[in-house]
């Protein structure tokens, strides 16, 4: 029995998805996961590179001359849904601990207001429903779609800080940041990957702001939304070995994870981009760090362009010139962290290793929080790269690579500097560059029945695997995510 019919074929056309995808797609499956093979994890000093004051200034002045051009765009993925943040609260622990909580401090919550709102409209008081225990009103409201429907809507759309009367959304507060990082007088570019239902209030939301924030900051802003594309989907495979079909026979197609963002990511229109979750975001009388930071990793982009520029220039130009030669092989090895053989590489195949898309990601040291971390790893060819890696990449029953999974000093808080362009700046063909070995194959159950799944390499992990990578570390109070509803409560995130 073939695997797909000609229906499917149509099927798969009109998603977007060519047939020799499909049939890649259900070779990994059958397959099954090809874990990551981790040398041991980077660290400061070993892959993480610690930036001295002495270099801030320079590297901050290149940053603000490069964002006064309108060189730099914020990419934020901001699709995901809320639902995991108020899981304590629908199924909290046998001591009652987090309701207990959530009622003690209901008011200190940014969306207390709105709340109280919403109540009133219904004949309840919020103050009445917090001293009688009263869980399940002060839920139907925060939660269901009659009150402020925060089940369903995206995490960016959900209040995040409240200060006097003002209170803003994780999608506002990026809009901020994304103002002040690059100065009065300049645009603020920002894309949103957000979902197709979404997108109408997504842009209510900015068109409320835009007016109030542009003045408040002397900017204008240049803000763009996508959807992740129907040809990113990805198969799965039925318990017969089969593709999974639905009940009129259809291929049942999944979204493919956040690997598919990288499709958004290339067909923007820009040079450089600040990559940043939608939950990390601070209020504004708590950003300077994470300005400063930003900055930080922007300049030490733009300064490893400019040399890799200029090298490129020069071995095109100059390719039996053996200093030039010898000062790109320098760069690669002591920059880049590529592992060269003895005496290095000829002009052709330097020109080849350096013309890649580049990243300068920052690294915060593990206190415990989830999230993949930056490893050393022994490619199939042999040679050790630097990569973001995840737990489930790794084989955790091989007694060594848990080891050194266990053994990471730090874990990427996915905040980074991506140039998508080359010397020439010509988009690279960033699809090049994946390393599809690392898509994610796991099992579960769907309808009683097992279920084999596919996810596309994450968007900082295999997604990027062919890109030059430079760690830096990162101070920890840069990295404030809300994961549940009671991080809102953490310093971070209080006026």
């Amino acid at each position: 029995m073939p695997d797909f019919s000609p229906a499917d074929f149509v099927q798969l056309a009109a998603h977007g998805i060519p047939a020799a995808e499909a049939e890649r797609q259900l070779g990994q499956l059958r397959r099954g996961q090809r874990w990551t093979d981790l040398a041991r994890p980077c660290t400061a000093g070993d892959g993480i590179r610690q930036l001295p004051e002495g270099r801030q200034t320079a590297l901050q002045e290149r940053f603000s001359a490069a964002a006064g051009t309108g060189r730099i765009i914020r990419f934020v993925p901001a699709s995901g849904a809320a639902t995991r943040m108020f899981q304590p609260l629908q199924t909290p622990s046998g001591d009652g601990h987090e309701p207990r909580r959530f009622l003690a401090e209901l008011e200190h919550f940014p969306f207390a207001p709105a709340l109280a709102a919403v109540l009133s409209r219904t004949g309840h008081d919020l103050e009445t429903a917090r001293r009688s225990d009263d869980l399940p009103t002060l839920l139907a409201a925060l939660l269901d779609v009659h009150g402020l429907d925060y089940a369903r809507l995206p995490k960016g759309l959900l209040a995040f800080h409240r200060d006097g009367t003002e209170v803003r959304t994780a999608f506002v507060e990026h809009l901020a940041e994304a103002a002040q990082l690059v100065g009065a007088g300049h645009s603020s570019r920002l894309h949103f990957t957000v979902s197709p239902e979404h997108l109408p209030l997504f842009e209510s939301q900015l068109a409320e702001w835009r007016g109030k924030l542009e003045r408040r900051y002397g900017t204008s802003f240049d803000v763009t939304f996508s959807v992740q594309p129907p040809a990113t989907d990805t198969l799965a495979l039925a318990a017969d070995d089969h593709p999974l079909r639905d009940a009129a026979g259809r291929l049942q197609l999944r979204p493919g994870g956040h690997g598919a963002l990288l499709a958004n990511l290339s067909a923007l229109d820009g040079e450089l981009m600040l990559v940043r979750n939608i939950d990390n975001v601070v209020p504004d009388g708590r950003k300077a760090e994470n300005l400063l930071y930003d900055r930080l990793l922007g300049g030490l982009l733009l300064e490893l362009i400019d040399v890799r520029r200029e090298l490129l220039e020069q071995l095109r130009r100059n390719p039996g010139d053996a200093a030039v030669r010898y000062r790109a092989n320098a760069f690669l090895h002591e920059e880049m962290g590529a592992v060269l053989p003895v005496g290095g590489l000829a002009a052709e195949p330097l020109v080849d290793l350096l013309d890649r898309p580049l990243r300068v990601c920052g690294m915060v040291k593990n206190s415990g929080e989830p999230g993949g971390g930056p490893f050393w790893v022994r490619g199939s060819d042999g040679l050790l790269s630097r990569q973001i890696v995840e737990a489930s990449q790794v084989d955790r029953s091989n007694p060594a690579q848990a080891a050194i999974l266990a053994a990471a000093t730090h874990f990427n808080p996915v905040d980074m500097a991506c140039c998508l362009r080359d010397g020439n700046g010509r988009p690279y063909e960033l699809e090049r560059f994946v390393d599809h070995d690392t898509a994610i194959v796991t099992t579960k159950v769907q309808n009683g029945q097992p279920i084999r799944i596919f996810e596309r390499p994450g968007l900082w992990n295999g997604a990027m695997a062919g890109w030059h990578t430079v760690f830096v570390e990162l101070p920890a109070s840069t990295f404030n995510p809300v994961k549940t509803v009671f991080d809102l409560l953490r310093p971070a995130h209080q006026p």
